[in-house]
């Protein structure tokens, strides 16, 4: 892991950064929910630990399904967001497919839809990022 914090465009504030390495097998969900987990602690917004680890959860398990190569979990602490990408090497962005009732998948992007205040998929030079952002408004006390 590496945290680090960025200055984006000629703002003056800081944005902490934590990111993580992942590898593209089953077991990388239950990894990105406990560092998402810590991480939420360090920086003191545990009120969303248990969306963000359900989301992660998901994007995660999406891109271990769908994407060869290596995966890379990152969050980023804005003022008035938290925002989380999953970086995969696969070009194709994710598209709803609707979900039969008995079907033990494919709600994913109905709960990115359900629980987050934005969410989409930008594409990279080696694949794409899934992202998703949620309001920081009301979780913690102002800075």
């Amino acid at each position: 892991m590496f945290t680090t914090h960025r200055v984006l465009g000629d703002r003056t504030n800081t944005t902490p950064i934590a990111s993580w390495p992942l590898r593209p097998e089953s077991l990388s969900a239950s990894r990105a929910r406990r560092l998402v987990a810590g991480q939420l602690s360090d920086w003191g917004l545990e009120s969303l630990t248990a969306t963000v680890r359900l989301l992660v959860s998901e994007t995660v398990t999406n891109a271990v399904r769908h994407a060869p190569g290596p995966i890379r979990l990152s969050l980023y602490r804005y003022p008035i967001a938290l925002r989380c990408e999953v970086e995969d090497a696969s070009p194709r962005a994710p598209h709803h497919s609707p979900a039969r009732d008995e079907a033990e998948n494919g709600r994913g992007l109905e709960l990115l839809d359900a629980l987050t205040d934005s969410w989409g998929s930008d594409p990279t030079r080696d694949g794409k990022i899934v992202w998703f952002e949620l309001s920081l408004r009301g979780t913690i006390p102002a800075e």
